[in-house]
This record gives structure tokens, C-alpha cells and sequence, in this order.
């Protein structure tokens, strides 16, 4: 997985997670399309472990695939059905 921590001053910080093989690539749905990018998912590589430990300090979170969603099912963040499908990749923002 690819993990990146938004930071603005006086707002509250964003985590961007994405599985690996989905960097870079552009995924397509019935009403979206959406281009998976190190801009807003970052470059360095990332454990399970990783980012389970960063979703608990998250307020805000985007996460794209199996890996990244499952982690937060495992956490106990997310339920499957607060999950949507973008094509055949699961999605989730928590807040």
C-alpha cells in the first residue's frame, strides 16, 4: 500500500490510502472516473501495520482497495456497506 498525510494549518489532516497496484493507474466506474496519483496518495511504500496505526489518529480518511479498506474493516473504523465500488474497487472515505 502507498499512505499520505495531507497537512494544512488550521484544518484537520487527510490519509490517503491506496492499494499498490493501483498507483498510477486510472480506475473507472458507471458515473466516475478517478486517476490514482502519488500526488495525492504518495510514493513510499507502506505496511498493513503502518496504517492501521495511522487510522487511528485520522480524522479524515480516503481510502481506495481491498488492502487499504480491509484495514480499516480491521480496525473496526469501517463496515463493508460504508464501503462504494468505483468499477470493481472498493472505496471509503471516513470523517
Amino acid at each position: 500500500m502507498y499512505m499520505k498525510i495531507h497537512r494544512h494549518a488550521g484544518v484537520s489532516e487527510v490519509l490517503a490510502v491506496c492499494d499498490k497496484e493501483l498507483l498510477n493507474t486510472t480506475i473507472k466506474g458507471e458515473d466516475l472516473t478517478l486517476r490514482v496519483t502519488e500526488a495525492f496518495y504518495g510514493a513510499t511504500p507502506c505496511t498493513k501495520e503502518e496504517v492501521k496505526r495511522a487510522l487511528e489518529h485520522a480524522s479524515t480518511c480516503n481510502l481506495l482497495g481491498e488492502k487499504a479498506v480491509g484495514a480499516a474493516i480491521e480496525c473496526g473504523m469501517l463496515q463493508e456497506r460504508g464501503c462504494m465500488m468505483i468499477g470493481t474497487v472498493p472505496h471509503a472515505q471516513i470523517f
